[in-house]
């Protein structure tokens, strides 16, 4: 619902009557409807997060794995395509960017322990920062996937993208 009206236009009641829950219920959890968006955030975050987790294994090489959190993400946006716009207007409405960073903050640590075991083997160089490695390769991920499929009009360029991610993520990761 929110997707289709947007958050302005979305009432509380509009909220709680979709949810099938009391209003005095919504407010026990949240603010205001503005609250819902980090909530959706991490939603969809978790989702993701849960699906790379069940998926890639460690045994993997470095590459292997992130070709398919590539994947996964480009699979998420795809999938949460409508409610990513709303969390990002709601987001910019709101000024909760730090509560984005928050939200993120498992994600990150979760590839820094894989970008920190690809430098231990040798798969990737060492010289350089793994926090900041793995919020650029994140940011890259997510930028490339919503160009994909929040802002194109063809999304059939897909997989290209993906390879071209790949191939210039491995050129500037390689020892």
């Amino acid at each position: 619902m929110l997707s289709e009206k947007g958050l302005e236009k979305t009432k509380v009641s509009d909220v709680v009557q979709e949810a099938g829950v009391a209003q005095g219920t919504f407010y026990l959890y949240y603010q205001s409807k503005n609250a819902l968006i980090p909530a959706i955030a991490d939603n969809m975050l978790q989702y993701m997060l849960n699906q790379m987790k069940t998926g890639i294994h460690d045994r993997d090489s470095f590459f292997i794995q992130l070709e398919q959190i590539v994947g996964i993400t480009f699979d998420t946006t795809k999938l949460y395509r409508e409610v990513l716009g709303l969390c990002y207007s709601g987001m910019a409405v709101t000024g909760a960017f730090l509560e984005w960073e928050e939200i993120y903050k498992p994600y990150y640590q979760w590839l820094e322990e894989r970008i920190t075991t690809a430098q231990s083997r040798g798969e990737i160089r060492r010289d350089m920062r793994v926090d900041m490695i793995a919020k650029i390769v994140v940011e890259m991920m997510e930028g490339i996937a919503e160009q994909v499929y929040l802002f194109e009009e063809n999304s059939s360029n897909a997989q290209i993208y993906q390879q071209e991610l790949m191939a210039f993520v491995k050129r500037a990761l390689a020892p």
